[in-house]
């Protein structure tokens, strides 16, 4: 395997894995914040 194909391989994982954390809390917690209804 020559590097610039391991550079490739290593930069692609890391930019599917870049922000699953991240995205993972916020399908768990939704992404509108919770916010009060206005009744007039």
């Amino acid at each position: 395997m020559s590097l610039t194909s391991k550079t490739r391989v290593r930069r692609a994982i890391r930019k599917k894995k870049a922000g699953k954390e991240r995205k993972k809390e916020l399908q768990k917690k939704g992404t509108t914040p919770a916010f009060p209804v206005h009744e007039d």
